[in-house]
């Protein structure tokens, strides 16, 4: 019994003592998985880089070239070495093709009576059609090579042969080593149908090793602060040669302020684009001229001056032609100052002196208002 008696005292004892011991071990428990808080990681923001406005590069544009030959800005921004091209004018060659866009036209007698046109391009560089092109006469060479121009012919007289060879000029000759750089037009019979244009002619310089530029000399031009020239009314003017069939006119156009040439009283045209060939000063000037052989080639004076008259803007200027040594042909009024071109083409005819220089010129009267 009395061990019974213990048994059942001794049984709630280790209830209590196990559930102690169970309320320890959780106590335990939760001490050890019990963590600390933990704090929020500081989190630095870093500002994005602000563009700063960088300013604009001004870009100043070169400057234009202004051609010394029209007083007119260049087409495409810089001159080459001007192209001084010999061009047919028998009736049978006309109209010719690319004569409006020479700066510089000039007229001047042949043998024969007949006249013959050199003109010199720079400003226009991407003339398609040029001609007919004829042959050279030591006089012809003189001016295109006043300009500085590459001399562009079919041919020549044996004085303007010997000169070429003589002092190696820069020249191209159809029938010598630039053949290939011309072409004939099957619409025309020879000898009036040979013609080149601007880019054959300037590849074909290049490639005979000719200088692209040079200093060529300016003529003297007016400005907006100038005052107009003074001299004789001189709407319509006509000027002959020797024959009849080589006479030109002029009638002045007031709205462009040029000049627009005729030939034997029709309008004289390009046919390459069908503009009337004008000019915004005509220079009709008097030379001594010399008949050489028995063909009729002739020697032209273009060196020691005369007698000439200037037509721009309406009127006629009375003055003289003056040339100096290694210059161009230029025109001096009576004050004895160079005159000043209207900015534009220029047209140069040279007449004989003999007969007397103003019986090639015929300007007409100016019709009353009344």
């Amino acid at each position: 019994m009395p061990i019974s008696m213990n048994r059942s005292v001794s049984r709630p004892v280790y209830a209590l003592v196990l559930a102690a011991v169970l309320l320890t071990a959780c106590g335990n428990q939760q001490a050890v998985t019990r963590f600390a808080p933990t704090a929020a990681p500081i989190v630095t923001t870093v500002p994005e880089p602000t563009e700063t406005a960088q300013p604009t590069p001004t870009v100043t544009p070169a400057p234009q070239a202004v051609s010394g030959l029209t007083g007119l800005p260049a087409e495409e921004g810089s001159l080459p070495r001007p192209l001084a091209v010999m061009i047919n004018n028998a009736p049978a060659a006309r109209p010719q093709s690319g004569i409006s866009e020479a700066d510089i036209l000039f007229e001047v007698l042949a043998e024969g009576g007949i006249t013959r046109l050199i003109g010199i391009f720079q400003s226009h560089t991407g003339v398609v059609k040029i001609g007919p092109i004829r042959s050279i006469r030591p006089y012809l060479l003189d001016i295109g090579e006043s300009y500085g121009g590459i001399t562009v012919h079919a041919g020549g007289s044996p004085a303007a042969y010997a000169i070429l060879q003589r002092q190696k000029k820069d020249d191209m000759d159809e029938i010598g080593r630039a053949g290939a750089y011309f072409w004939r037009d099957q619409e025309r019979k020879a000898p009036h149908n040979l013609y080149s244009n601007a880019d054959k002619l300037r590849e074909g310089a290049a490639k005979l090793g000719f200088a692209e530029s040079v200093e060529v000399p300016a003529l003297q031009f007016q400005g907006p602060g100038d005052v107009p020239p003074v001299g004789e009314a001189a709407l319509d003017f006509k000027v002959s040669f020797l024959l009849k069939s080589y006479t030109v006119g002029y009638q002045y156009n007031a709205e462009t302020r040029l000049y627009e040439r005729q030939v034997n009283g029709k309008p004289h045209l390009d046919l390459n684009n069908g503009n009337a060939v004008a000019a915004a000063n005509v220079i009709v000037m008097g030379a001594d001229h010399k008949v050489l052989d028995d063909v009729g080639r002739l020697q032209v004076d273009t060196e020691l001056g005369g007698k000439a008259l200037l037509f721009q803007s309406g009127v006629a200027v009375s003055g003289k032609w003056s040339r100096s040594p290694g210059d161009i042909i230029r025109f001096v009024k009576e004050d004895g100052k160079e005159a000043k071109m209207v900015p534009g083409i220029t047209h140069i005819l040279i007449v004989p002196n003999s007969p007397p220089f103003s019986s090639h010129i015929n300007i007409e009267p100016v019709p009353s208002s009344t």
